[in-house]
């Protein structure tokens, strides 16, 4: 039965794109208050870090990173990891959402759903909110692993959530592949609001100034009250320009590739195309970083792209061997990103210049999670990798 809160009892195991309501609740206090804005130094609890998405992350990096760890789940990761209070969350074609320490990659607790989990998720007041391939939006105790409460959707959620607080309390927000955008109570679960688009929702949306923004294959930009579910706009991109990834949001302009071969920066408030970077005869499916100055993004031309954020005039690109589907993140004067040629690269931000790589192997099409200085990241030989600064010799080098 489709739309329903579901009661909090099984499916726990405890251990160590575009495609051409009833039931016991377990209400559990928050134990912390989620941080708007850019990721800060310890954290990175969202896909892109915050709730607009930015990618942009708090620290420094090491110039000469070390795998420190990996944790190998034996299926691809497509799922963007996040960070929380020491642990790293991400889905899994195992159908499985995991936890594991950030600091030694050994498991804490494992989630069992029904289907591939593609979706990032999303830590807030010690919950874990994340999408299944198997229709449902799951609530998860983030310490001990256990459901709080469920929610069945019409089709597939592929995209991660997001919140809002307000002084009505936490609402997530979710896309699905049924076409809509859902809104709950953080605690209970209960649906406040379900906004109906054109065609799937693939991405996260995008929340800031009390607005959802998101695309999806129906070629709009969709902007929507968070208070009441209600249009604020739809904003036309054109036929065929379907929106397979995320908007990132900075101020009031928002900043997405789509199937028409172009990444585009709009005017949210007014609706109006301020720039557009093209994308020759290739997409972007990538979702960008936002720095005060540049813009960086990837492309399917096998580019990573880094272009003006006032005219979106291109400041440089760097070449890889494969498209590079996930999105990258800025930190301090450097730009991490993997792709799908398997490797793993730290750009110097200004000029483009690589400065560090490692050769994974298998493609990597999630997005990197960058807390404290270490890089996670999950690709599709089956494994989480953690890279950092190694240990130091009793010489202190």
């Amino acid at each position: 039965m489709r739309g329903r809160v579901l009661a909090a009892a099984t499916l726990v195991l405890t251990a160590g794109s575009c495609d051409p309501q009833d039931g016991s609740r377990e209400n559990v206090a928050p134990r912390e208050t989620p941080v708007a804005g850019s990721a800060s130094t310890g954290e990175w609890r969202t896909f892109r870090g915050d709730a607009r998405l930015a990618g942009i992350a708090g620290g420094t990096l090491t110039h000469a990173p070390e795998l420190l760890w990996s944790f190998d789940v034996g299926r691809p990761i497509l799922s963007s990891p996040v960070v929380a209070d020491g642990r790293v969350f991400f889905g899994a074609d195992d159908y499985h959402l995991h936890c594991v320490d950030a600091s030694t990659g050994e498991e804490v607790w494992r989630f069992a759903t029904l289907d591939v989990i593609e979706a990032p998720p999303l830590v807030v007041n010690g919950t874990v909110y994340i999408g299944s391939s198997d229709f449902f939006l799951y609530a998860v105790d983030a310490e001990r692993g256990e459901l709080r409460w469920k929610y069945e959707a019409d089709d597939r959620i592929l995209g991660g959530a997001n919140y809002h607080q307000s002084p009505a309390g936490l609402r997530i927000v979710v896309g699905s592949y049924d076409a809509h955008l859902y809104c709950f109570d953080a605690v209970g679960g209960e649906l406040q609001w379900k906004y109906g688009t054109g065609d799937y929702v693939n991405g996260t949306p995008a929340v800031a100034r009390g607005k959802v923004v998101f695309g999806g294959c129906d070629a709009a930009l969709h902007v929507v009250d968070i208070a009441t579910g209600e249009a604020a706009s739809r904003i036309g991109l054109g036929e065929g320009c379907h929106v397979p990834g995320s908007v990132g949001l900075a101020g009031n302009r928002a900043f997405l590739g789509h199937y028409g071969n172009q990444f585009v920066c709009i005017d949210v408030d007014s609706g109006a195309l301020v720039w557009t970077h093209s994308g020759g005869r290739d997409p972007f499916f990538s979702s960008p970083a936002i720095g005060r100055e540049r813009v960086v993004f990837g492309g399917r031309d096998r580019k990573l792209h880094c272009v003006r954020r006032e005219d979106g005039a291109e400041e440089w690109t760097f070449a890889t061997r494969r498209k590079v589907d996930g999105s990258p993140v800025i930190i301090g004067d450097s730009v991490v990103f993997g792709g799908a040629d398997g490797r793993l690269r730290v750009l110097g931000l200004e000029r483009g210049e690589e400065r560090w790589s490692y050769d994974i192997g298998p493609a990597i099409t999630a997005s990197p999670a960058v807390v404290d200085g270490m890089i996670f990241v999950g690709a599709t030989d089956g494994r989480l990798y953690a890279f950092g600064e190694g240990p130091v010799d009793s010489a202190g080098r």
